[in-house]
C-alpha cells in the first residue's frame, strides 16, 4: 500500500476507535457571589475571573460592600458578570443599614449611575422589613425593574410582598430554613425563587436528601445554585463548589439539574442582563 493510503487508513481507524469526548461539564449560573474590598484588596479582578471561568460558570451575579467591588469585576468581564446593588457602603453595615436613611440616596445615586439586576444581597430580619429604609428599597426594585436578594426569614419575606405584590424575591440561602417550609413559602408566592447557597443540608455524597428532593421536584422551576463568597479565602472555592453541585444535580432527573444548574438563572435574569449592555 502507497505511504500516503496508510497514512490516510490510519488516522480513519483512529478517528474511528478513539473514544467520544468527555461531555462538557454542566453549566452552572452562581446567583450568589460577593467581591468586597478585603477580597480585591487580596485577588485582582483579572484573578477571580479566571477563577470563574475555570469553574465553568455561565454567569456570576456579584455584589460587593462597598460597590466599587462589583464595578471593578464587571468591567472586567462584562460577559460573565451581573451587578447587583448592596445597601452596605462597608461590611459594618449589615446590622445597621435598615435603620440609616442615609442609605437611600447613597443607592438612588448608585442606581442613576451604573446598571444592575438586582438590589441586593441584604440582611433584613421581622418587622425591620416594614421600616422606611426597606420600604424604599422595595420602592427602588419596582421603580427599576430589578429584583430583590433578600438574606431574610419567612417573616421579612411575606412583609416585602405585602409591599409589593408584584415585587420579584431571590431569597438567600432559602432562608436557611427547612425545605417543609420553603416549599410552603413558594406555594404561597409565585415571584419567590430561593439560592442554595452556603449549605449543605439538601446533598451529601453525591445524592439529595429525600425532603429537599421532593421540594426541588415539586419547584425545579424555583431553584438557583450560588456559592457565597462572603470572606476572600472563599473565592478559591468557587471551583470545589461548582464540582459538588454537579454532583449532587446528576442525582437528579437531568431536566430537573439543568434547570436549578443555569436555566433558572437565565430566565430570572436573562431581560435583566440583556438590558446591561449600553
Amino acid at each position: 500500500m502507497p505511504f500516503r493510503s496508510l497514512l490516510l487508513a490510519l488516522v480513519v481507524s483512529t478517528a474511528v476507535s478513539a473514544p467520544h469526548a468527555a461531555e462538557p461539564p454542566l453549566p452552572i449560573f452562581d446567583t450568589h457571589l460577593h467581591y468586597s474590598h478585603d477580597a480585591w484588596e487580596r485577588l485582582p479582578p483579572a484573578a477571580a475571573v479566571a477563577l470563574l471561568r475555570q469553574a465553568g460558570l455561565k454567569a456570576a451575579v456579584v455584589s460587593s460592600s462597598s460597590d466599587e467591588g462589583t464595578q471593578k469585576l464587571y468591567a472586567a468581564a462584562p460577559d460573565l458578570v451581573l451587578p447587583a446593588l448592596r445597601p452596605y457602603r462597608s461590611r459594618g453595615e449589615i446590622g445597621s443599614w435598615m435603620h440609616d436613611s442615609t442609605v437611600v440616596p447613597y443607592l438612588e445615586q448608585r442606581l442613576a449611575t451604573y446598571r444592575y439586576v438586582a438590589i441586593g444581597e441584604y440582611h433584613i430580619y421581622g418587622a425591620d422589613a416594614d421600616g422606611p429604609v426597606m420600604r424604599r428599597v422595595v420602592q427602588l426594585a419596582r421603580q427599576h425593574g430589578l429584583l430583590l436578594h433578600s438574606h431574610s426569614d419567612a417573616d421579612a419575606i411575606t412583609r416585602q410582598f405585602q409591599q409589593d405584590p408584584n415585587a420579584r424575591i431571590l431569597w438567600a440561602h432559602a432562608g436557611f430554613d427547612r425545605p417543609e417550609r420553603v416549599r410552603e413559602l413558594l406555594r404561597r408566592h409565585k415571584n419567590l425563587w430561593c439560592d442554595l447557597a452556603f449549605r449543605s443540608d439538601h446533598a451529601s455524597g453525591g445524592q439529595v436528601d429525600p425532603a429537599w428532593r421532593e421540594a426541588f421536584l415539586e419547584f425545579p422551576d424555583r431553584f438557583l445554585v450560588g456559592t457565597d463568597t462572603f470572606t476572600p479565602e472563599r473565592w478559591y472555592y468557587v471551583g470545589e463548589h461548582a464540582r459538588w453541585t454537579r454532583e449532587w444535580l446528576a442525582s437528579l432527573p437531568p431536566a430537573v439539574a439543568e434547570q436549578i444548574a443555569w436555566k433558572n438563572g437565565e430566565r430570572l435574569f436573562g431581560a435583566l442582563r440583556a438590558a446591561l449592555k449600553p
